[in-house]
This record gives C-alpha cells, sequence and structure tokens, in this order.
C-alpha cells in the first residue's frame, strides 16, 4: 500500500519544523519560556493526531509495508530514501508520538531554565525516534538510531540531577560503542549484497559463517540499548539522574530500540545464528529477570528501584523474541508496548512526588494516600499492571512470552516465572512504604493534591493500560501478519516448536 501523500515524512520531520520556529522565537526570558512550551505541545500534540491516520488506514490483512515513500538518495550506491510501516513497527510510531506531549507536559512546572533548548531537544529527539521505527533503508536506520543519543545526552547533561553529566557520558560511551560495531557489519552487509534496502537484505541469504560475526555486531549495540545483563549498568544512572520527562521517554520508547532491532535485522537476516545463540539469549535474559528484581527489593531510592525493574521486564522481551514462536514474539512486542506505558507513568508518580518534596527516598514518605487519594490510586493501578494483574496490559504481554518460552524451552519459562514473583515483591513493597501506613510526617500531610495537568497525564496512560489488558486484539490483530511474516523470513526450521 503506498500513500499518494507522504504522510510518514510529515509525521517524522514536522516536530523539526517547531524546532525552527522555537529557534525564531524572541521576547524576555518568561515569554520565550511560556511560547516554547506552547509550541512543543501542539507540534507534538499535532503529530501523535497524524499517526493516528496511520492506524486508521493501515490494512491488518495486508502482507508487507504500508505507506511506502522511496526516492533515490545516493543512486550511485544504491542507498535510497525509503520509508514504510508494518505491524512491527507501526505500534512503536504511535507509542512515540502519544508519550511525547505528554512528557512535554510532565515537564511543565518542572523545568524552569533553558527552557526553549529543553523543549527543541525533545522535538528532536521525536524526530529521530519516528524516522528510526519508519526506516526501511539501513543507512538511514543508522543515522536515526545514533541522533536519539544527541538529545537523550543533552536532556540527561543539561537538566539532569547532581551527577548529571557522569550518567549522561556513561550512556553516551555504552551505546555509542556498540553501535560501532554495528555499523562495521552495515558495511559488510552491503559490499556483500549491494544493497542499503532493508526489505532486500532480510531476502538476501548471508552465509552461515558470515552470520555469525554479524549477528554479534548488531548484538553488541541492541543488547546495550534494550539494556540486556550484564551491559545494564548505564540505566540506573540515566534514569536517576535525568529529568522525569527524559525518565518517560528513555524507559517509554528508547528501551524498545534493541527489541525493534532484533525484530528487523537479527531475525529475519541472520535466522542460523540467532537459532544458534538462543540459548545464550536465554540464560542473559533469565539472569537479568531474577538479578535485577533482586537488586530492586535492596533500592532505596524510588527511581532506581523502577529503573531496575525496567531491566527485568526487558528481560522477558528478549526471551519472547528469540523464543522464535508466534506466541513468543506478539508477547514480546506487546510486553514492550505495554511497558512503553506503565514505565512511563510510574517514573511520572515519582515526579509528581518528587516536585512536592524535592527527594526520591523512599523513607522519606509513607501515608500519602491520606494528603494524595487520586495519586495513590493511579500508582496502585500502574504499580498493579507492572507485576502482570489480570485485566491490564502487563498480564498480556507475560503470559503469551511465558507460554511462547516454554513451547521453546521449558526451562525458561520456569525461571523467568519466578521474575513475576519477585516483580510483585519490589512493587508492592515500594507501594506500601509510599503510600500506605501513618502520614507522620508534617510535610505529607502538607502534599498537594493532584493537579489538573497531572491529571491530564494520568488518565490516558490509564485508559489505554486498561484498554490493552480487556481488548487486547487491538494491538495482537495488527501484529499478527506481520509476525507470520517474519517467522516465514526466519524459515520453519527455526521455528518449530521444541
Amino acid at each position: 500500500m503506498n500513500s499518494s501523500w507522504p504522510l510518514l515524512s510529515v509525521i517524522t520531520f514536522l516536530p523539526l519544523s517547531g524546532v525552527l520556529f522555537l529557534m525564531l522565537v524572541r521576547g524576555t526570558e518568561a515569554n520565550v519560556a511560556t511560547n516554547a512550551k506552547l509550541v512543543a505541545l501542539w507540534v507534538s500534540g499535532f503529530t501523535f493526531f497524524l499517526s493516528l491516520f496511520l492506524y486508521v488506514g493501515f490494512d491488518p490483512d495486508f502482507v508487507g509495508y504500508q505507506f511506502e515513500e522511496q526516492v533515490d538518495w545516493i543512486s550511485g550506491a544504491g542507498i535510497s530514501y525509503h520509508l514504510g510501516i508494518d505491524g512491527i513497527s507501526m505500534p512503536f510510531i504511535l507509542l512515540s508520538t502519544f508519550l511525547v506531549p505528554l512528557s512535554i507536559l510532565a515537564s511543565w512546572g518542572s523545568i524552569t531554565h533553558r527552557v526553549r533548548d529543553y523543549m527543541m531537544a525533545f522535538l528532536v529527539l521525536e524526530t529521530m525516534m519516528v524516522g528510526m521505527f519508519a526506516s526501511l533503508d539501513m543507512l538511514m536506520f543508522y543515522l536515526f538510531f545514533e541522533g536519539v543519543l544527541i538529545p537523550m545526552f543533552l536532556i540527561i547533561g543539561i537538566w539532569g540531577g547532581i551527577d548529571r553529566v557522569y550518567a549522561a557520558f556513561k550512556f553516551f560511551l555504552y551505546t555509542l560503542l556498540g553501535s560501532v560495531l554495528m555499523l562495521v557489519c552495515m558495511l559488510v552487509m552491503y559490499q556483500q549484497s549491494g544493497t542499503t534496502d532493508i526489505p532486500e537484505l532480510a531476502a538476501f541469504d548471508f552465509a552461515p559463517t558470515l552470520q555469525f560475526w554479524l549477528f554479534l555486531g548488531f548484538f553488541a549495540s541492541f543488547a546495550v540499548k534494550v539494556p540486556m545483563w550484564p551491559v545494564h549498568t548505564w540505566l540506573p544512572d540515566a534514569h536517576v539522574q535525568a529529568p522525569t520527562a527524559g525518565s518517560m521517554i528513555l524507559a517509554g520508547v528508547l528501551l524498545k530500540m534493541g527489541g525493534y532491532g532484533f525484530l528487523r535485522f537479527s531475525l529475519p537476516m541472520f535466522p542460523d545464528a540467532s537459532d544458534l545463540f538462543a540459548p545464550m539469549i536465554f540464560a542473559l535474559s533469565v539472569v537479568a529477570v531474577i538479578y535485577t528484581s533482586l537488586v530492586a527489593l535492596a533500592q532505596s531510592d524510588m527511581k532506581k528501584l523502577i529503573a531496575y525493574s525496567s531491566v527485568a521486564h526487558m528481560g522477558f522481551v528478549t526471551i519472547g523474541i528469540f523464543s522464535m514462536n508466534e506466541q513468543g514474539i506478539a508477547g514480546a512486542m506487546f510486553q514492550m508496548i505495554s511497558h512503553g506505558l506503565v514505565s512511563a507513568a510510574l517514573f511520572f508518580c515519582v515526579g509528581v512526588v518528587y516536585d512536592r518534596l524535592h527527594t526520591r527516598e523512599i523513607s522519606a514518605y509513607g501515608g500519602v494516600v491520606d494528603a494524595m487519594p487520586r495519586y495513590a490510586a493511579f500508582f496502585m493501578f500502574m504499580m498493579l499492571a507492572s507485576v502482570g494483574l489480570p485485566g491490564t496490559s502487563g498480564f498480556v504481554g507475560e503470559m503469551l512470552v511465558l507460554v511462547g518460552a516454554w513451547n521453546r524451552a521449558n526451562w525458561v519459562a520456569v525461571l523467568a516465572a519466578i521474575g513475576l514473583i519477585l516483580g510483585a515483591c519490589y512493587m508492592l513493597w515500594l507501594y506500601r512504604r509510599v503510600v500506605f501506613g501513618r502520614a507522620e510526617k508534617p510535610e505529607i500531610l502538607e502534599l498537594e493534591a493532584l493537579s489538573s495537568r497531572e491529571f491530564l497525564i494520568f488518565v490516558p496512560l490509564t485508559v489505554f493500560v486498561l484498554w490493552f489488558g480487556v481488548y487486547p486484539s487491538t494491538l495482537l490483530d495488527i501484529m499478527e501478519l506481520a509476525v507470520s511474516d517474519l517467522l516465514g523470513q526466519i524459515g520453519p526450521q527455526q521455528t518449530a516448536l521444541r
């Protein structure tokens, strides 16, 4: 399905038009800050509105890419400007455009210096995220994939906490190192196939020995982005130091880039190597699920606890992807979308009370429900969604992953299920200490109730988490044919249930 109107290009680059407009804004510092917030909110909101047309116009019965746009870019080298979406990429584009305006709203009162620069960084980040998920050319994918680092590096390094510079450089160096190896592998793939077009590369038959090395090169980049154990250590520092909105986007979208890369590159292009390395991926993922859950239990900082929980949840994602069967891959994708919504909401929960008391220490709270009952209700719902309560989106993704893992290797499913128990332990422990108990501290009793802006952020997140939990077919129907096509590219020898 080809669009007569370049909808994907408009959605991708519309945020950059907001950046150009903000560069021209003049006036007093207060006026510039107010105008920057309004421009960023309206531009990102309109981008989300346009992205809904992707959902409305998407044909779930069509196998292949839709809304395609292709123009020769470097024609002599076979490199083109090629955009398109399928049932794998479209949900991630919607997730990105949905979370950015909510993140801008979350920053409304907490960011007080260099506001225009901050809003520009978020709009550039949105273009990079959408462009990465929509790219069907390997070079374009790499440019957007790496471009995400720059605005997020600035968001953490300029508007973060006390140790923001350390966390920003650690984030940048970890992710850049892996991506250099991926670039080398891309050059080898281009030399072998003579093209950078992703659909053509997916159909190209790379030699098994070459697949081995190419898989490792891509794995070095995607594993850091997920992040997988043991290359996850940059994530807690980045989350703790990032502003609230930065953590929302980092957990909501950026952690999904690695999983998306496995689905778009590793499985279809290196099926033999993916099957060969699956036991290693399972082992690392199980360690991540159990170990980081135990580490989360020992945390005294709310943000760091949720950051470690993200590593555990993304361990389920990699288990589902490398199960290489329909239930596992669909469950991994569903889990990524669900985690994007739930983790963004949980980090916003931390941001709400941090803006009032300016501390994330769990011991500083207790009895918050007495002063902020609506906040306690939203927090409880998202906490239960995080632990996979039936009726929420978290349950659907985790159960599908466990079914897929059981069909591939039942020992993986058994060990991963331990992570579900530990997840309930640390989230319930966090909620009990922050929300319940007697409000003995006077500052707790004086906490302001949720503002209308904060309420406006919580409501859509809650609605979608509940909707996808009750009607998971909303997402699963979109993914079905794309997942089946991916399994066909992998081949029956890899996807056979074990």
